[in-house]
C-alpha cells in the first residue's frame, strides 16, 4: 500500500517548529549566559544556573524540551497511521489540529506567564492526539 506523502505534511510541520525552537532557545540563551558571567563549561547539567537565567529564557528551553516529550506519541501514532492505511482526511485534519495547538501551546509558554492557559493549549492538543489514537485503535479493531 502507498504512503500518502501529504499526510505526514504535519510530522514535517512539528519537526520544523521544533527546529524553530532550538534556535529561538539559543539565540534567547547564549546572550543570556553571557550577561550572567555563566562559563559553559560549569553549566553542563540541567538547572545547575536556572537562578541567574530570565525566566523568558528558561520558558523557551522549557518549551525545546516540551517538544521531545508528547509529540513522540504523534510522530509514532503518524507513522503507525501511514503506514497501516489510515492516513485518511479525518487523521489528517487532527494531526494538522495538534501542530496548531502545539505552536500556539510554544508561544503561549514563551509570551504569557498565564499557566492556566498553557495548561488549557496542552490538555486540547493532549485531547486530539487521544483522539486520534482512539480512531487508530477503532479503525485497527474493525479491520480484525
Amino acid at each position: 500500500m502507498p504512503i500518502n506523502v501529504g499526510f505526514l505534511y504535519p510530522v514535517l510541520a512539528l519537526v520544523v517548529w521544533t527546529l524553530v525552537m532550538w534556535l529561538w532557545m539559543y539565540v534567547t540563551r547564549i546572550p543570556a549566559m553571557q550577561k550572567a558571567q555563566i562559563n559553559p563549561d560549569d553549566a553542563r547539567h540541567p538547572g545547575t544556573y536556572v537562578d541567574k537565567m530570565p525566566a523568558n529564557v528558561r520558558s523557551v528551553a522549557d518549551n525545546y524540551n516540551h517538544l521531545h516529550e508528547q509529540p513522540t506519541i504523534f510522530y509514532a501514532l503518524m507513522f503507525f497511521a501511514a503506514l497501516t492505511g489510515g492516513a485518511d482526511h479525518v487523521a489528517t485534519y487532527l494531526a494538522w489540529a495538534y501542530v496548531g495547538l502545539r505552536v500556539v501551546h510554544s508561544f503561549v509558554q514563551v509570551l504569557s506567564p498565564k499557566v492556566t492557559l498553557r495548561f488549557m493549549m496542552f490538555a486540547l492538543a493532549s485531547l486530539v492526539l487521544f483522539i486520534l489514537a482512539g480512531k487508530e485503535v477503532v479503525r485497527i479493531l474493525t479491520l480484525a
